[in-house]
């Protein structure tokens, strides 16, 4: 390989353009044909054969730099090769380490000795991704360079509107707060407790709060989560006691697989709190969350079928929207899928798909 290829990772930002930019340019002074790599590292994982709405958007956006390269190098176009692809697709990228290995990979698969990273690279949202990233890629050896380009100036809001649910919320859980931490309810921690709360919920609440509060929905919520707890608290047990007959097993009979379904909720909170659910769960460890789309690792197939049946899914449904809510069909109605599932109906898909073509047709 030329000395002057370079690798450059990419997601959509808002320094993009400016960086194949300066990476087209960096090329054409190069000497002799080095060829740029830009490459797209997916956070999710992909089946065989399987396309997802990210992988398409990917794809895109890698058929788009192909063309802001040409139209950068100009007639300049044959001094430099252009190459695209997606990487990490045969796995789960989750942390900065994650992202480091399969560029490093790539690199060393193509004797790529440099990287150029875009100041804006961040293909999580997660806080802050490239520092971390340019310590890992440096420590495998290789040169990395920030694109020198100019970021634009961020100037959002600090405050948003709010309403006096938003004080309400804020002022009881921050009362309730410091009456935990204080230990005790004397008559001298109630009074200081309720003026330190109206101060920091007079401060704070059109900073901390986003959306309009329902009271009364909130008022709900929170008493059906006082049920919701002990209910989560018997799933750990009853998963705790059948880890232990597992692991004291002479045979060990553990059936490790991932199971792959898209949850009935429909907000940040609900999925936060089914997925931070089946992690507690012993057995059960949700590997990664997209959307509604969740990944999760079962050790047992006991465990699986628990997860598959929808017992954790419809209690949070029922904390979060009510009881109609809890009668929604579950992940195994809805057609999830376990690692071997998907495996038989890849082996049968031509036939199938020869099946709704006949319907079609018919």
């Amino acid at each position: 390989m030329m000395g002057g290829d370079l690798l450059v990772p990419v997601d959509d930002s808002v320094t993009l353009r400016k960086t194949v930019a300066h990476v087209a340019n960096r090329g054409r002074d190069a000497p002799g044909r080095p060829t740029l790599h830009f490459v797209y590292p997916l956070s999710e994982r992909l089946d065989a054969g399987e396309e997802t709405t990210a992988a398409a958007d990917a794809e895109e956006l890698l058929a788009r730099i192909e063309v802001w390269v040409e139209e950068d190098l100009g007639d300049d176009a044959d001094q430099v090769a252009v190459e695209t692809a997606l990487i990490g697709s045969a796995e789960y990228l989750f942390n900065p380490g994650d992202y480091a290995d399969v560029i490093t990979e790539y690199a060393a698969e193509r004797g790529i000795e440099t990287v150029v990273l875009d100041p804006e690279f961040n293909p999580q949202g997660m806080a802050p991704l490239l520092p971390p990233l340019e310590r890992e890629l440096s420590s495998a050896g290789l040169d990395v360079d920030l694109a020198p380009v100019e970021r634009p100036t961020r100037r959002n809001p600090l405050t948003r509107p709010a309403g006096l649910g938003q004080f309400v919320v804020l002022f009881c859980s921050t009362y309730a707060f410091y009456l935990v931490v204080g230990g005790t309810l004397s008559t001298f921690d109630l009074a200081t407790g309720a003026v330190s709360a109206t101060i920091v919920a007079g401060l704070l609440w059109r900073i901390t709060t986003r959306g309009e509060v329902d009271l009364t929905s909130l008022a709900w919520r929170l008493a059906r989560m006082t049920l919701y707890v002990p209910f989560l608290l018997w799933e750990i047990v009853k998963a705790n006691f059948h880890i232990a007959y597992v692991v004291l097993h002479p045979r060990l009979p553990i059936d490790p697989r991932v199971v792959e379904f898209d949850a009935a909720v429909w907000s940040e909170m609900p999925a936060t709190t089914l997925a931070n659910s089946i992690t507690l769960t012993p057995g059960t460890l949700t590997v990664d969350v997209s959307q509604r789309h969740f990944t999760v690792h079962s050790l047992t197939r006991s465990a699986r079928e628990d997860l598959l049946d929808g017992g954790l899914e419809r209690a949070v449904r029922f904390v979060f929207y009510g009881r109609s809510a809890a009668r929604i069909a579950t992940p195994r109605e809805r057609g999830a899928r376990t690692g071997e599932e998907r495996t038989s109906a890849e082996e049968t898909a031509p036939t199938e798909e020869a099946a709704v073509t006949e319907g079609e047709n018919a």
